[in-house]
Formats: structure tokens, C-alpha cells, sequence
């Protein structure tokens, strides 16, 4: 198996900030979302590969993990380790003791190989990393007699099988609310995202995965909501910026700004600040479970300075600097 450098990936060194990762996968996100590079497989692999060491740098608990087996490998390589050499079987997540193995059917199967988490993802975290157990997906004929009676869910009540996959949406989808088709051991699944959906939401599909065994799994798609180089997305509220020249800053008028749902006008007051946040309600995104509701749409004006006056112009505003000189004397 493959060791995947999440840090390289992200292009961040091992001690960065929470920030600086976030502004990193911000950044390499924007550059290969597959809305921008439609039919580019190597950018959608490169997207996969981003968003998932994002999900393992960005969580404390997981980077921790990360972290401490990175440490271990790469002692191992100091000391002459080679290719293919080193014990993985140490990390892997939820392993048994004393050298049992539950075999499992591999996730890009059960979902028709529309891809998911590297091996080395799953090797350390699970299936998609959630809090499910690896042996509520799939355990084989054999799994039984492997745990014996005396294993750690002997006398506990099974619990249903689940698999969890991740499926990445843009901001535009997560508003308006869209729909995915997955092909799961030959069976076409439509399912649709409800509106306001954010990262980490959950959409449960009852029974859609067929396992070798004759029983079913249910299918939870863990939702990831992509960075939109437009909007910054606080809860149900929404952030951005908008150019304002200097007369308008100035003497006031309006400004159009960017929507979900299309383009509006802004009132801009004389004197008007750079920096200055103006709220729009209503205007952010609809709540979950009650998509009537929105947030709000936050504005922040970025005031544009003139560049490269003419001779008239440079002559103006100093005329305007000696008045305002004259009013303050």
C-alpha cells in the first residue's frame, strides 16, 4: 500500500495552522473542482486526492493519528526500510488483536466504482472515516467463526450494516438542493440532497446495498460542500465582496452583487468605508429541515482607488486635497 503524504498533497508543511490548511485546500480545491475542469480525469483525481487529505489534516483527531503513524514510517525509512516493507497492520482501524482477519468487501465495488477513499484513508480511518464500525459494512461467511463466541459483539445486538461514502456538491447545489444517480452491484440509485445541505450532512438510503451474505446495508452519503470562489459560508449565512469605485464610495449609488439565485442592487450611503459590511437578509442560504428559512448575505465593500489619472483628473483632486486642507486649518 501506498503512503500518502497529506502535507505534500496540500502543499503545507507539517507544522501549519488549522488557517493555513484551510487557505491551501481552499486554493487547490478552487483550482480542480471538476466544474472547472469538466472531463479531466487527472484534475478529478487530483480533487479526490485534495479532499481527502483535507479530511484527515483538518480534523485534530485524525491529524493526530496521521501524525503519530507518519512519524513511525518515516523512522522506518531512515532505517533502510524498503518499498512494500512496512507493518501496516498496526494502524489499521479496528483490527483484532492476535492476527485475526475479517475480510470485507472494497467500498468502490459496493458502489459501482465510483471511487472513494484511498486504501490508505480506509487502512487508517474506516470507511469514509465516519464512526462507523468496518465490521458493521461487511463481514463475510466466515466472520463469525474468525471472531468466535467470545469476541468484543458476541452477545451484543447486532446492529444494522452501514456504509458511508463521501460525495462532494458545489455551493450553487447545496442551495438550490440536487441529485446524484450511483450504481450500486448493478442497481441504479437516485438521491437527492435536500436544500441547505452543509458539510458533514448525512443522506441515508435504507437498504441499497446488496452484501454477499443475502442482507443489506444501508448507504449513508457523507456530504462535502465545495469551496465557491465567490461565497464564504458561515452556518446558514453568507460572506462576500464586492468592488466599489471611489465616487460611488464617495457620493453613494449602487453596486450589483453576486446571489445564489442571481444578481441584486445594493444601496451604497455617501462616505462609505473600505471594509464596510452590509447585511442582506434573506439572502443566505435556506436552512435544513426548514428551507422556507434563510440566512443572511453579508457585503463587504472593497473600495477601488483609481489608477493611472489624467492630467485633468490628478489636477482635481488636488484640488479637492486644498479644500480639505483649507476646511481642517
Amino acid at each position: 500500500m501506498e503512503f500518502k503524504d497529506y502535507y505534500k498533497i496540500l502543499g503545507v508543511e507539517p507544522d501549519a495552522s488549522a488557517e493555513e490548511i484551510k487557505r491551501a485546500y481552499r486554493k487547490l480545491a478552487l483550482k480542480y473542482h471538476p466544474d472547472r475542469n469538466p472531463g479531466d480525469k487527472e484534475a478529478e483525481d487530483k480533487f479526490k486526492e485534495i479532499n481527502e487529505a483535507y479530511q484527515v489534516l483538518s480534523d485534530p483527531e485524525k491529524r493526530a493519528r496521521y501524525d503519530q503513524m507518519r512519524q513511525q514510517y518515516e523512522q522506518w525509512q531512515r532505517m533502510g526500510g524498503g518499498p512494500g516493507g512496512f507493518d501496516w497492520s498496526q494502524w489499521a482501524q479496528g483490527a483484532p488483536g492476535g492476527g485475526v482477519r475479517v475480510e470485507f468487501r472494497d467500498l468502490d465495488d459496493l458502489l459501482g466504482g465510483v471511487g472513494g477513499f484511498s486504501d490508505f484513508f480506509r487502512t487508517l480511518f474506516g470507511f469514509g472515516g465516519g464512526a462507523a464500525d468496518w465490521r458493521d459494512v461487511y463481514a463475510g461467511p466466515g466472520a463469525q467463526q474468525a471472531w468466535g463466541t467470545a469476541g468484543p459483539r458476541a452477545q451484543a445486538r447486532p446492529r444494522p450494516r452501514r456504509i458511508e461514502h463521501p460525495i462532494t456538491i458545489s455551493l450553487h447545489e447545496a442551495y438550490h438542493g440536487t441529485t446524484r444517480h450511483i450504481q450500486i452491484n448493478g442497481r441504479r440509485l437516485e438521491v437527492k440532497i435536500p436544500p441547505g445541505a452543509r458539510t458533514g450532512t448525512k443522506v441515508r438510503l435504507s437498504r441499497a446495498v446488496p452484501l454477499e451474505d443475502g442482507t443489506w446495508a444501508d448507504l449513508y452519503l457523507v456530504v462535502h460542500v465545495a469551496p465557491d470562489p465567490r461565497f464564504e459560508r458561515q452556518g446558514d449565512d453568507l460572506y462576500t465582496e464586492v468592488p466599489v469605485d471611489l465616487y460611488t464610495a464617495v457620493l453613494g449609488g449602487e453596486v450589483k452583487v453576486p446571489t445564489l439565485t442571481g444578481e441584486v442592487y445594493l444601496k451604497i450611503p455617501p462616505g462609505t468605508q473600505c471594509g464596510q459590511t452590509f447585511r442582506l437578509r434573506g439572502r443566505g442560504m435556506p436552512k435544513l429541515r426548514r428551507p422556507q428559512e434563510h440566512g443572511d448575505l453579508y457585503v463587504r465593500a472593497k473600495v477601488l482607488v483609481p489608477k493611472n489619472l489624467t492630467p485633468r483628473e490628478r489636477e482635481l483632486f488636488e484640488e479637492l486635497a486644498r479644500l480639505r486642507q483649507g476646511q481642517t486649518a
